[in-house]
């Protein structure tokens, strides 16, 4: 269990993200998606998840609902350094294989509004597949594409996959199944729709 883990200071800041400070850079939101997290074992409290970002330096850090979602201000732009620095800290410090999709909540909000299907729909859910590396965005829509489903709907989107499958199968659809595999753990994430409005208003 991740909240058995001892505390780890986090890592520092390093020398570039200070100059950025320096060089007059404007703080801007971002939204970090964490993968696996309060499933499978991998227990973490919202307080700890924002005492751990306040420790690494962000602004206005706010936790959104228990599946792993935080939003912050920082004025780093190498994003692909940050998403690192942040990923080894939730590992020092909650003790489980953290993985991240960093982006700006306007980049975020950009995606949400493309969803290309149904918004408020009874009888199915609408998902948004985010990911860190588009080649494996790519790999899951080509394998989604040789599936025999009937079930469900996926389709490419600008840096994201928009999903839709039957309320109640979110785990048993040949596309859920795929998204499970161990392949994808370390790049891509899941967000229902209704959570991205949540992370957009926040």
């Amino acid at each position: 269990m991740a909240t058995g883990a001892a505390k780890k200071k986090p890592a520092a800041k390093k020398a570039g993200a200070k100059a950025s400070k320096k060089a007059g850079n404007k703080a801007v939101r971002h939204v970090a998606l964490l993968r696996g997290v309060n499933v499978n074992g991998i227990t973490i409290r919202s307080a700890d998840l924002q005492a751990l970002f306040v420790e690494l330096g962000f602004g206005a850090v706010r936790t959104v609902l228990a599946s792993g979602n935080v939003l912050f201000d920082t004025d780093e732009t190498d994003i692909a350094t940050l998403r690192q620095r942040i990923e080894q800290a939730l590992r020092e410090r909650f003790g489980y294989e953290a993985w991240i999709v960093l982006l700006a909540q306007a980049t975020v909000a950009r995606m949400a509004a493309g969803y290309p299907f149904e918004r408020v729909d009874e009888e199915r859910h609408p998902y948004i597949v985010f990911g860190s590396d588009p080649a494996m965005l790519d790999e899951v829509m080509a394998k989604a594409e040789e599936l025999e489903t009937y079930t469900d709907r996926l389709q490419h989107g600008d840096g994201v996959l928009y999903w839709e499958l039957p309320r109640g199968e979110s785990t048993d659809t040949p596309v859920a199944k795929l998204l499970a595999k161990t392949r994808y753990k370390s790049s891509t994430t899941t967000r229902n729709l209704r959570t991205v409005e949540k992370l957009i208003a926040g």
